[in-house]
């Protein structure tokens, strides 16, 4: 069975003559009757009854037609494939994300991203701390979305996209008062600061806002941190995006907190500048730049 005999079936039976198949494909009417006579014998099937003016797919024929169909269009997938590759598009594209970073505004231009190079693996990588960096360094991310803190600006290409708020929380049933009076580090240091572990490395685990002399629980990522606190467990640092809905509903209170300020932070859109982007990571680099103010 060849790929042009399948052709062949195919243009019989949109045009509905052996004639118009032989003018859709430019071969002659006698070259298309062989093909098709060939494939038939090789299968042992009658694919055609052959005694009206018009040939009409016999009920072996018909099924035999719909699964070819299906290949056709299969085969069709693979060249596009294989001109989307000759085009040099990567197989694939990594983004690495801070945790921090709301997602929302980022994932419909993954999606038409997606659906625009099929061929191309997108994977979504989320790390804390300086593990985005970390990642873009270690050449295992084309892309990386977070702070600039501890980034080698010399060696990285970065544009603000988004700004993050993070703020102090914790749950009515760590009895702590919320509002604008400002908790001392010494009432604190009675309570358990959750904090998340970085995935950069030890240079990047947290020091910034951690109070000194309390107790620490740390966990692995900030959904494990908000479940911690939300249960009264403790308190921490979350993102506004992670809170609005129980900040709004009393489940989570906002505190004042001594040596932890509600911190507005700059995510950052970043890539190295010593490594040539593919097609697709340019065109999602740009595209998150337009995107994400």
């Amino acid at each position: 069975m060849k790929h042009d005999q399948l052709i062949a079936l195919e243009a019989i039976v949109s045009t509905g003559t052996f004639r118009g198949a032989a003018e859709r494909l430019h071969k002659s009417q006698s070259a298309i009757s062989h093909t098709i006579r060939q494939l038939e014998e090789e299968l042992e099937l009658e694919l055609f009854s052959r005694a009206a003016y018009r040939p009409v797919l016999t009920p072996a024929g018909e099924i035999f037609y719909r699964e070819a169909s299906r290949v056709l269009r299969q085969m069709q997938g693979l060249r596009s494939t294989a001109a989307r590759l000759r085009a040099r598009e990567e197989p694939e594209l990594t983004v690495a994300v801070s945790a921090t970073m709301d997602l929302d505004p980022l994932l419909p231009v993954l999606a038409d991203t997606g659906q625009r190079h099929p061929a191309t693996h997108l994977r979504l990588r989320m790390e804390m701390m300086g593990g985005p960096i970390a990642r873009l360094m270690e050449g295992k991310a084309d892309i990386a979305l977070a702070s600039l803190d501890g980034v080698p600006l010399d060696d990285v290409e970065a544009e603000p996209v988004a700004e993050v708020i993070i703020r102090p929380v914790a749950s009515p049933a760590l009895n702590l008062p919320a509002g604008s009076r400002v908790l001392s580090v010494s009432e604190m240091q009675g309570h358990v600061q959750v904090v998340a572990a970085g995935t950069g490395g030890a240079a990047h685990e947290q020091s910034r806002d951690l109070l000194p002399g309390g107790l620490k629980w740390t966990v692995s990522d900030l959904t494990a941190k908000k479940k911690v606190i939300l249960a009264g467990l403790g308190w921490g640092g979350l993102p506004d995006h992670m809170t609005q809905d129980e900040r709004r509903t009393g489940a989570l209170l906002s505190l004042s907190v001594e040596r932890f300020p509600v911190r507005r932070t700059m995510i950052f859109k970043m890539r190295r500048r010593d490594q040539p982007p593919g097609a697709v990571a340019d065109e999602l680099w740009h595209r998150i730049g337009a995107s994400g103010r």
